[in-house]
């Protein structure tokens, strides 16, 4: 199965998670790496989730939640978003809830979506752009394989500073 390992499975999104997606949301802490600038209210959750039945081919992205096995506790979300259908291509998202950090959760839910990405969707690169000031999510995808290949000079505003985004991709 692609999308479940031994701890945890990459499930679609459901109505019930909206508690979820509004206090990640809403979380001003995340919103420079996700270029929100203003909350979300639970109404525009509400709508984002009842679009959620729609393909990727169709919005160009697909978000899964992260859910642990052995008691459906809800971890997280992991995505792939500016999808491209002739180009073979995607972003990844990975965002573990604060409760779940430091345990291998980002990790394994993003090994699950390459595989998918790669094996099912027939995907031949993924990326990501990380803030060089983000080194988590930089040791996560460098264990996974995933190259720097580039550099975005002062490509995010976090406060009244800009920081570089490293561009990383991984090719099948």
């Amino acid at each position: 199965m692609y999308l479940k390992n031994d701890h945890i499975t990459l499930r679609a999104l459901e109505p019930e998670d909206l508690e979820h997606f509004y206090r990640w949301e809403n979380d001003s802490s995340l919103w420079s790496v996700s270029s929100a600038v203003e909350p979300y209210s639970r109404y525009v959750i509400k709508q984002y989730l009842a679009e959620a039945d729609k393909t990727i081919y169709e919005k160009n992205q697909l978000r899964f939640i992260i859910e642990r096995n052995v008691d459906k506790a809800v971890l997280g979300a992991v995505d792939l978003f500016d999808f491209d259908s002739h180009h073979l291509r995607a972003a990844v998202g990975v965002l573990v809830d604060k409760n779940f950090q430091n345990q291998g959760v980002g990790t394994e839910s993003v090994a699950l979506l390459i595989t998918y990405a790669f094996e099912f969707l027939n995907l031949k690169q993924l990326y990501a752009n990380v803030p060089i000031t983000n080194t988590v999510s930089k040791a996560l995808f460098s264990k996974l394989q995933f190259s720097h290949t580039g550099t975005l000079k002062k490509w995010l505003r976090q406060g009244r500073d800009f920081v570089d985004v490293e561009i990383l991709q991984l090719l099948q």
